[in-house]
């Protein structure tokens, strides 16, 4: 397979800017056995007793920083990893790459020490606990092509409703589209609910550099699938209902925590890539917002449904003018039993 294989078009005026005034108000397209326009707020139609959603629980932090250099240069600091109190990994955009030992200054005095350098990620010491420091100075870390600053809005917005475990600098976007009351409405048809934690990194975003689709490796990503959330989904198969994920990370947080055949209390890395030909152990359907072109999860979307039911969706999507990425609207999907 080739990363070509899985392009599509898309106008620019498809990429939503800016969320729906309402969770619920953006659209679903309904990929089962046709093509069904929907809207989000009939995602209980969907549902059955006894199903059960597995939700992505983490919580963006606030990983945009402002610095400059002891030189005076501006740069701009991207947090992808908090891995110590004072510690972290972190993308830097400066006129000149930072050498290991320079210092990168913030607004208030605090400093954080260039210690090295692993592929696109800086490991930086800070003289402060890293935390604290985004919370005061930090902004919430807007997809790149928005192409515009976080606004006032966007920190209720870029995060779910239920977002409790602070690590991520994505948002596991397809939850943003649930409310309390459509999570409450869920409950009330008999769907129960379950909570994985995988912190989205930065290379959520980078594009994959080999055509070649084998040749190209994820970038690690802390998960954690707990014992409550391992016997939730025992829970259902016994009363035969299914396993939806809420958004690909809750897919890749399942699957990483079921490699060994059994699904099993996790804590820990996953650079798992999905790809078309692997076989699902843990889900029954899938809900999600539209990727980019080109994208792992793109191609993880159409290992689950089938490529070419995919590439459709898509086309049909853009033909429709549904609204596409972290901000965009939404898919249901069922698995391909074509394959």
């Amino acid at each position: 397979m080739q990363i070509s294989d899985f392009d599509y078009t898309l106008p620019a005026e498809l990429i939503a800017q800016y969320p729906p005034g309402e969770r619920r108000a953006s659209r679903l397209l309904d990929v089962s056995d046709r093509l069904v326009d929907r809207g989000f707020s009939e995602l209980a139609s969907l549902l059955k007793p006894n199903d059960l959603l597995v939700f992505n629980d983490t919580r963006v932090i606030r990983a945009r920083l402002h610095a400059h250099k002891e030189s005076g240069g501006r740069s701009e600091v991207l947090i992808e990893r908090i891995v110590g109190n004072n510690a972290a990994l972190a993308q830097v955009r400066a006129s000149k790459s930072p050498k290991p030992g320079s210092k990168l200054v913030f607004g208030d005095g605090a400093e954080a020490t260039v210690e090295g350098r692993d592929g696109e990620f800086y490991s930086l010491l800070f003289s402060v606990p890293v935390m604290p420091l985004l919370e005061q100075q930090g902004e919430m870390p807007l997809p790149p092509y928005l192409n515009r600053p976080a606004e006032s809005a966007d920190y209720e917005r870029y995060q779910t409703v239920y977002a409790k475990d602070p690590g991520a600098v994505a948002a596991p976007t397809a939850g943003l589209h649930f409310d309390a009351d459509m999570l409450e409405e869920t409950r009330t048809k008999g769907v129960r609910h379950a909570f994985v934690t995988l912190h989205v990194g930065a290379g959520t975003f980078q594009a994959l550099r080999h055509e070649d689709i084998a040749a190209n490796r994820l970038h690690s990503e802390r998960v954690e699938v707990d014992a409550a959330c391992c016997d939730a989904i025992e829970k259902t198969r016994a009363a035969g209902g299914r396993v939806i994920a809420v958004g690909t990370t809750s897919v890749r947080a399942l699957e990483s925590a079921s490699i060994g055949g059994v699904l099993k209390p996790f804590n820990g890395e996953t650079e798992l890539f999905i790809l078309p030909g692997y076989k699902f152990r843990c889900i029954d359907a899938l809900i999600t917002n539209f990727h980019l072109p080109q994208s792992s999860l793109l191609m993880l979307v159409a290992a689950f449904a089938g490529t070419e039911r995919i590439m459709n969706a898509y086309h049909h999507a853009v033909q429709n003018k549904y609204r596409f990425f972290s901000y965009g609207d939404a898919m249901f999907l069922t698995p391909d039993t074509a394959s």
